[in-house]
């Protein structure tokens, strides 16, 4: 099972759970030991050039996410280690950005779960 949520957001300590920051840069004003990490996937993130290609704008999402999808299928010893962690249990993917309905770790999660059906 693959979760979503921002770096932000409280969360249970004690939660059975995997979690990894999935951006390129540390989320602002966190201390690391405060998210209860598993790892810091920092080249699952989009490159910058598609990164500033979206920038923020909800209009180009679409075309952000088909750049994005072509881009994990490039790097895939990037997001293996989520996906082996996703067979053993719940993995949270954590994410900085404020937008909520448009970042990466919401673009990757379909992405992995595809890839968890297809080698199930």
């Amino acid at each position: 099972m693959l979760q979503v949520r921002r770096a932000y957001e409280t969360s249970d300590s004690n939660a059975q759970e995997a979690r990894v920051v999935v951006d390129r840069l540390w989320p602002r004003g966190l201390k690391r030991s405060s998210l209860h990490l598993n790892g810091w996937l920092k080249d699952v993130a989009p490159s910058d050039e598609l990164r500033r290609g979206f920038g923020h704008d909800p209009n180009k999402w679409a075309e952000c996410q088909s750049r994005y999808v072509a881009e994990l299928d490039k790097k895939p010893e990037a997001w293996r280690p989520v996906l082996l962690a996703a067979r053993s249990g719940a993995v949270t993917l954590l994410y900085g950005a404020k937008d909520k309905e448009h970042n990466n770790a919401l673009a990757m999660k379909p992405y992995l779960e595809r890839k968890l059906r297809q080698q199930a």
